[in-house]
């Protein structure tokens, strides 16, 4: 009986963990780049009654036992991998990637941090950095009286300066991938960091034979966040949560009758 309190309580501690990621990927449904993570369950440990296959006879054995499960567990929040809608800005340092990939940016402590949002404007240098002066890994220095500034699918960026009709390259974007990106952790402000389970970052240019998606000028992706796909979890976590707590209630009310059958 006590096992039913506690294996409900854990389904209902896990629907409002799922509640809390569901949440969080409606209040970032219009932030740029943004990369959607949906909850997975798994099974906590079975109580044994009855091993499956066990020997009944010299002759036969179990054949399904008898395992009472004792609830459910988070098990990991997964980053949902699909491309966000690219939508044109009008701005020539917006930029999009059309497939796989990651923009490099280098954080204050030196370290490389990953991310889709491609929104960059220049610094007092010219060097392109984000919104919070973090600068695109590797620098690209934009030249202060450049007139018209290219970037191509292949992230060749290049300008035309006063007096000249041939443009100059001033650099390229390259875009890094993992093998498991999923496994990257989110440090907020739209960037990700390298773990253990992404492995290492794989530098490339974008498009070709590299696997890497292609850069769109001018363009950003939004979030891939689907608001009908998570207002669906988020009816589907409460009714769970519910169903739960009628466990909890009916588990308590059976207690109380055993109590009352003491007296």
């Amino acid at each position: 009986m006590f096992h039913a309190l506690y294996t409900a309580a854990s389904g209902m501690t896990a629907q409002e963990i799922n509640l809390d990621n569901i949440a969080n990927n409606l209040a970032n449904s219009s932030t740029s780049g943004f990369q959607a993570r949906r909850v997975q369950f798994s099974d906590l440990l079975y109580q044994t009654e009855v091993m499956p296959g066990a020997a009944a006879t010299q002759q036969t054995t179990v054949a399904a036992g008898l395992q009472i499960g004792l609830g459910t567990l988070p098990g990991n929040t997964e980053i949902t991998q699909t491309q966000g809608a690219l939508s044109t800005t009008g701005n020539p340092l917006d930029f999009a990637i059309q497939g796989a990939g990651f923009f490099q940016i280098l954080l204050p402590n030196n370290q490389i941090g990953y991310t889709r949002a491609g929104s960059f404007q220049p610094d007092q240098q010219g060097n392109l950095v984000t919104a919070n002066g973090n600068p695109l890994q590797p620098a690209i220095a934009i030249p202060p009286n450049a007139t018209n500034i290219t970037v191509g699918s292949d992230g060749t960026v290049s300008v035309t300066l006063p007096g000249q009709t041939q443009a100059a390259q001033v650099g390229v974007i390259q875009l890094a991938s993992f093998a498991n990106p999923g496994g990257l952790n989110s440090a907020g402000n739209n960037i990700y960091l390298p773990t253990t389970g992404s492995g290492e970052a794989v530098v490339g240019a974008p498009g070709g034979t590299s696997g890497l998606g292609t850069i769109q000028q001018g363009m950003l992706e939004q979030s891939n966040v689907s608001t009908v796909d998570e207002f669906v979890n988020m009816i589907l976590a409460q009714r769970s949560y519910e169903a739960n707590s009628r466990v909890v209630k009916a588990a308590d009310e059976m207690l109380q009758q055993l109590n009352q059958l003491a007296q």
